[in-house]
């Protein structure tokens, strides 16, 4: 049994490196290629939306077929764990191994955020690098998120004294046009801004500019004057008028306070343009008020606007209050609502430990499978018995369908806990199907000895060549010892 597997034992003691894209597409082709993968939660995003919340341009699309799709989803894990230097490495290395892949975009859009926010002035320099690099190779997909960051890490470097990123800062914002006068510009120069003025580009001469760098060193040094100006600004809402409120609700959200919170929310409820209404929503996700609560369920309740809606179940999920979370968990529950918007709020439902319960009574309730594997997802993101054991019960029952069940594995598998339940399900798995999942769940639990020992025992005692062949494969990829030792005896027999 046994000598089917020396050519691939072989290769494998000879080059003992990541999978190749060919050989680890055909590994996960039998699962990858279920709509249950196109159908899996839109990753912040994991955290994406803790900047811009705009799931349909950052997070664009999965690639399940793409050779570089496991690393991709790699380094989303990562980065809804925490580990943003990890996940670092994991896009660039996307990058460097997969150079066409469907992902490049997107792994230098999560790059950046990951270097956001492990913060410190290096990385927030490189995380503007990359997304220049990601805004001169692939113009077409630029999407608002990205320019949403930008600003966020711009901001973060003019708060460590950067004067070039105040001035950049200003000029991405272009916050307001409106009457400052130059004497008050060279007082504001003079207690302090005098280099930022300096920097300007030489052909930065009309009155727009003037009057942006004016009003955004206001914000920095006189914000209580700054703030009624911005509020006329926003309050005069005019078709003409409508690009420069989108660009002064920026400012407007870098104060924190009452007028803040007033003026957020009278745009949330009056401004005709949908651009300036969503970034106003977004903004009211650090808003920490019941009235902000109150504006955000109305979005809800009646706007038609998809991306309004989504913009406010991210900001719900932001406040912590026991009213917001209710909100999230009606709309989850709401059958007249659209799969997509529920499956949003699913996702930010999964963000919190206290969901789990109402999260697993939910499933039981659904019908949709789309639903129903947001759900799983939702689950495996926090490392709690309760979850794996839920997360087994449904890869186990044969009531499901074989796509949702493999789900089902693979989350489980991605979860961290340790299970032994999940090493003994091998034997009394009977579909092949289910069983190849299973050693692919197996291979990405490498570093715990029980997957490694699991592996062995399925080369040493499976009877299916195809099934022998992809535990070795895996083996080769570990460099574990035992490993070695078992393919050389192959290559040795």
């Amino acid at each position: 049994m046994l000598r089917k597997g020396y050519a691939l034992a072989a290769f494998a003691v000879a080059v003992m490196m990541p999978a190749t894209p060919g050989e680890a597409q055909r590994v996960q082709e039998s699962s990858a290629a279920s709509a249950a993968y196109r159908a899996v939660v839109q990753g912040a995003l994991v955290q994406k939306r803790a900047l811009a919340p705009n799931a349909a341009s950052a997070e664009s699309q999965w690639f399940p077929q793409d050779d570089a799709d496991s690393l991709y989803r790699a380094g989303r894990g990562e980065l809804r764990a925490r580990n943003y230097a990890r996940a670092v490495r994991l896009f660039r290395s996307l990058r460097s191994r997969y150079a066409n892949s469907s992902y490049v975009s997107q792994s230098m859009y999560w790059e950046a955020f990951a270097l956001n926010r492990i913060g410190d002035e290096d990385s927030l320099r490189r995380g503007l690098q990359v997304l220049q690099e990601q805004k001169e190779r692939f113009p077409d997909q630029i999407s608002s998120d990205a320019k949403y960051l930008s600003v966020r890490i711009r901001g973060s470097l003019a708060r460590q004294g950067d004067l070039a990123a105040v001035q950049a800062l200003a000029i991405q914002a272009e916050a307001a046009q409106v009457a400052v006068n130059a004497d008050r510009v060279a007082a504001l120069a003079g207690a302090g801004q005098a280099q930022v003025a300096r920097q300007r580009r030489q052909s930065q001469g009309d009155d727009d500019d003037l009057k942006l760098q004016a009003l955004s060193a206001l914000m920095q040094m006189d914000a209580e004057v700054a703030m009624p100006i911005l509020r006329r600004v926003l309050e005069n809402r005019s078709e003409e008028n409508t690009g420069m409120r989108r660009r002064a609700i920026f400012l407007v959200a870098q104060k924190r306070g009452v007028d803040r919170e007033n003026i957020l929310i009278d745009v949330v409820r009056n401004d005709p343009d949908s651009e300036v209404r969503s970034s106003a929503v977004f903004h009211l996700s650090q808003v920490r008020t019941p009235e902000a609560v109150a504006a955000l369920d109305s979005i809800l309740q009646s706007s038609n606007d998809r991306e309004l809606q989504e913009r406010a179940l991210f900001a719900l999920s932001q406040h912590r209050s026991e009213r917001a979370g209710e909100i999230l968990r009606n709309y989850a529950q709401r059958r007249d609502a659209s799969i997509g918007l529920r499956a949003v709020a699913i996702q930010w439902l999964g963000q919190r430990r206290d969901n789990a319960s109402f999260l697993r009574d939910l499933y039981q309730q659904l019908s949709e499978p789309d639903l129903k594997e947001k759900v799983l997802f939702a689950l495996s993101q926090t490392r709690a018995e309760e979850n794996a054991g839920f997360l087994l019960s449904i890869a186990t029952d044969e009531s499901e369908s074989i796509e949702v069940r493999k789900r089902a594995l693979f989350w489980l598998g991605q979860m961290r806990v340790e299970s032994v339940e999940l090493y003994a399900l091998y034997a009394r798995m009977t579909d092949m199907e289910m069983k190849e999942q299973l050693i692919f769940v197996y291979s990405q639990r490498r570093n715990e000895d029980a997957a490694i020992e699991k592996l062995i025992e399925i080369v040493r005692t499976e009877s299916d060549a195809r099934l022998q062949s992809r535990a070795i494969f895996w083996l080769g990829q570990t460099r574990d010892p035992r490993a070695i030792a078992l393919l050389e005896e192959i290559i040795n027999r």
